[in-house]
């Protein structure tokens, strides 16, 4: 399966003209920092999204080349869109056993609702705000270490909110939240920090959620 996804991804690159290809990894910066896009090759690229979004990759680049209006390469190497995919953790990328996954396109038609959790509820400003409100000294840790975050960015967002402890957290979750746009649920973010030394009424306050 990852060398699948590791030829594909390579193939869907090379099938992309020089200029393309640079506007694709302009397009990456908010995800991958400009240091590691600007002079990657496409190999390079390839082994980058690889390593940053593990069983994710084509999933992110199906949706840059959205936005460069190549559909036509979406579909000729059936790579996969965001909205066509039901929830996913990409947390459990270290070997844990898969959730079920239903028909990508059924989960579109009121008749063909995917296999999927009950506790894949998004998460609201006010959810992320009262998690905010919870996390301790250590978020930067957190942040880089369980949301997959930059430090770079983290350090920007404390700039950003001087003396704001709670906001830093607040903006930290909301880059994550951004991130994963429709993977955003409260079951991801509960997966994310399971593992991370926090209060323990960070997790009680998601699971919390979970019935809601």
């Amino acid at each position: 399966m990852a060398r699948d996804e590791r030829v594909t991804l390579l193939e869907v690159h090379q099938a992309l003209p020089d200029e393309q290809f640079q506007s694709l990894k302009f397009l990456l910066e908010g995800q991958v920092p400009a240091g590691l896009l600007l002079p990657a090759s496409r190999p390079e690229l390839c082994r980058i999204l690889l390593q940053r979004f593990p069983g994710n990759s084509l999933r992110v680049t199906a949706g840059i080349l959205r936005q460069l209006g190549r559909l036509d390469l979406i579909q000729r190497f059936q790579l996969p869109l965001e909205e066509q995919i039901p929830e996913e953790t990409p947390c459990e990328a270290n070997g844990d056993t898969p959730k079920v996954r239903g028909d990508p396109i059924s989960g579109h038609h009121p008749g063909g609702i995917p296999a999927a959790p009950m506790n894949n509820r998004r998460l609201t400003e006010k959810d992320l705000m009262q998690v905010a409100q919870r996390l301790g000294k250590e978020w930067q840790e957190v942040g880089i270490l369980h949301l997959g975050l930059e430090r770079s960015r983290l350090e920007q967002i404390q700039e950003e909110n001087p003396g704001n402890p709670v906001l830093w957290n607040f903006e930290m979750l909301r880059e994550w939240q951004r991130r994963e746009r429709h993977e955003a649920t409260v079951s991801q973010l509960q997966s994310c920090l399971e593992h991370a030394r926090l209060d323990p009424g960070i997790l009680d306050f998601l699971r919390s959620l979970q019935g809601n």
